[in-house]
């Protein structure tokens, strides 16, 4: 065979094709992929797993909260009717029609200032209620963004 028939078959032949090389990089892929796909899931578990304890502790603290503040109620009702059985007792124990003006109108403003105190001691209760009920969910957010800005 001539130089320039050589060089010609040279330059239409295909080259050797090592399967060793491909199969190591198809290797070296998968591996990696397998690896970012356990720590991502590792990583999803955990986030899972604190969503779940700040649900719980979310609850416990609702139920806790809930029932705090229900007997607040109960006993600022208490107080109320208390108050209204005094008041009529009274009413029936006056001996004249204006006597029953003065007391009538003394209980309305005894009443209006204890419902006032009651009502701003059960929205602070209320408040701090629902900011201990959003504190383990607030944190868990913003802990699972940072997570997912980490990623």
């Amino acid at each position: 065979m001539s130089k320039t028939a050589k060089q010609t078959a040279d330059a239409f032949s295909i080259p050797a094709f090592d399967p060793t090389a491909v199969t190591e990089q198809v290797r070296q892929i998968t591996e990696k992929g397998v690896a970012q796909s356990k720590e991502a899931y590792a990583k999803i578990q955990d986030q899972a797993e604190a969503a779940q304890k700040s649900l719980e502790t979310t609850f416990e603290t609702a139920q806790s909260n809930t029932a705090a503040l229900s007997l607040k109620a109960l006993a600022a009702l208490r107080v109320n009717t208390e108050a209204s059985f005094a008041h009529v007792e009274a009413l029936i124990g006056a001996k004249s029609f204006g006597e029953v003006i003065e007391l009538q109108s003394a209980f309305v403003r005894k009443q209006a200032e204890a419902i006032s105190g009651q009502a701003k001691e059960f929205q602070a209760d209320a408040t701090k209620a629902i900011e201990e009920i959003s504190a383990p969910v607030k944190s868990a957010v913003e802990k699972a963004i940072k997570d997912v800005k980490a990623i």
